[in-house]
């Protein structure tokens, strides 16, 4: 008799642990990705590893460095930037001309610099205002 209600208890622990660990499980969904959310991740992560890259540039470095902006700083924004942001800086710097590399490249991370500035993130330019606030 109190073999049969020991198991009886242990029977019923256990439907209890069974229960809850059941509970506890999230249910899983799944979908098709499409191709084009596939293309637009990877297309984000190439323009964005495109603008890293320019930053390499001893011209681009070098002028940067005249304007006492640190390469990290540059690093950071780029990678805070939008995926409308990005599609539209690497737009500008496709269309422009092919001689004004260094220029462009210096004329973007500026453009880059004035909307951070604008969105309060950093505080670069002194005659930029936050919008926020």
């Amino acid at each position: 008799m109190q073999k049969q209600s020991m198991f009886r208890r242990l029977a019923a622990m256990l439907a209890v642990f069974h229960v809850l660990m059941v509970v506890q499980v999230p249910m899983a969904n799944a979908a098709m990705v499409g191709t084009a959310e596939v293309i637009n991740a990877q297309q984000e992560q190439v323009d964005r590893q495109q603008l890293l890259s320019m930053l390499d540039d001893q011209g681009v470095q070098d002028k940067l460095q005249a304007m006492g902006v640190e390469r990290d700083q540059v690093e950071t924004r780029i990678n805070s930037l939008t995926n409308a942001e990005l599609a539209q800086f690497n737009q500008q710097l496709s269309e422009a001309p092919a001689g004004a590399g260094v220029l462009g490249v210096i004329v973007l991370f500026l453009v880059i610099f004035i909307i951070t500035d604008m969105l309060c993130a950093t505080n670069v330019f002194s005659f930029v205002k936050c919008i926020n606030r």
